[in-house]
């Protein structure tokens, strides 16, 4: 049976626009069933709009790898908010890192992120 894991937009994004991070983020995504709040979808979006307008010349080449996501298997999935709210009150982490956490919690998976902050979180359970 294939692993869960639960994907956030730093890793996929590393992962996405070949980020010094991406390829080590890569490595732990393989083999895994990836799951992600519905959320990651704007981020995502917003990480690829930034670059874009950040470095204009190389808008194609940032769409390109932003469709590469759409064939990457993620099960987008609602998160349940009050569960959220009241992770992100006891971690401290924003309502955004906190719904990502609370999908690791709920399917026993591995968080993989490049965020310290939500990876310490992860870790302390």
């Amino acid at each position: 049976m294939t692993a869960v894991k639960v994907v956030d937009a730093s890793a996929l994004a590393a992962v996405l626009f070949a980020e010094p991070a991406g390829e080590a983020a890569a490595a732990r995504l393989r083999d895994g069933s990836l799951v992600a709040p519905s959320l990651l979808a704007y981020e995502i979006t917003s990480v690829c709009l930034a670059k874009i307008r950040a470095n204009p010349a190389q808008r194609v080449a940032f769409l390109t790898a932003f469709a590469n996501w759409y064939h990457m298997g993620i099960e987008l999935v609602a998160v349940d908010q009050d569960g959220v709210l009241s992770l992100a009150e006891q971690t401290g982490l924003s309502s955004y890192d906190a719904s990502y956490l609370w999908l690791a919690r709920r399917f026993g998976a591995e968080l993989v992120t490049l965020d310290r902050r939500l990876a310490y979180a992860s870790a302390a359970r």
